[in-house]
């Protein structure tokens, strides 16, 4: 790697850290109540729940033509319950280095790395079965069916970075905090 791609690299990660802080910054304050550890555990549950609906729907839209008008709902709640657990977790699952402490990297990228398994395995159980099922039966649903269990084994591999961390971070101890966090 020459200098000038270095320089292109190391002047992304600082745009990327200073927009980090700078996002942080606004959303900090959002949602205060369910920073809680046990709320974040929560909501991990509930988005892991929403994931196990999406699943659901698209097994089953493989023999039922109206099952697919469920993806939008279960979708739209998804979204909403992701963008909450990554609020109250800060973002830490897919912050730069530079706006996290070691500690706090070192937890980061063993929740990636957890992550990667979860995403490497889970589309993987997606797409044998389609590879089996191409072959043998002849249902024009297995394409959407095949799509959306692919979507929703990628999601449950981005989704639990953070949904490790938001388990497994404790609460902050009530010193560490500012009186303009109070």
């Amino acid at each position: 790697m020459n200098t000038s791609d270095s320089n292109v690299l190391t002047r992304y990660q600082a745009y990327r850290t200073r927009r980090f802080i700078e996002n942080d910054a606004k959303t900090r304050h959002w949602l205060p109540k369910w920073r809680t550890q046990r709320r974040r555990r929560m909501l991990a549950i509930a988005v892991a729940a929403t994931l196990i609906i999406l699943l659901i729907i698209s097994i089953c839209s493989l023999f039922l033509e109206w099952v697919p008008i469920a993806w939008p709902p279960a979708t739209a709640l998804f979204l909403v319950l992701w963008t909450m657990l990554q609020t109250v977790s800060g973002r830490h699952s897919d912050a730069p280095v530079g706006a996290l402490d070691e500690w706090e990297v070192q937890q980061r990228n063993e929740a990636r790395s957890i992550g990667l398994t979860i995403t490497q395995g889970t589309v993987l159980a997606a797409i044998v079965p389609l590879i089996f099922l191409s072959t043998t039966i002849d249902n024009e649903n297995l394409a959407y069916a095949g799509a959306s269990w692919t979507l929703t084994a990628l999601l449950a591999g981005i989704c639990s970075p953070a949904m490790i961390l938001a388990w497994i971070t404790p609460d902050l101890d009530p010193e560490d905090l500012t009186l303009e966090e109070l």
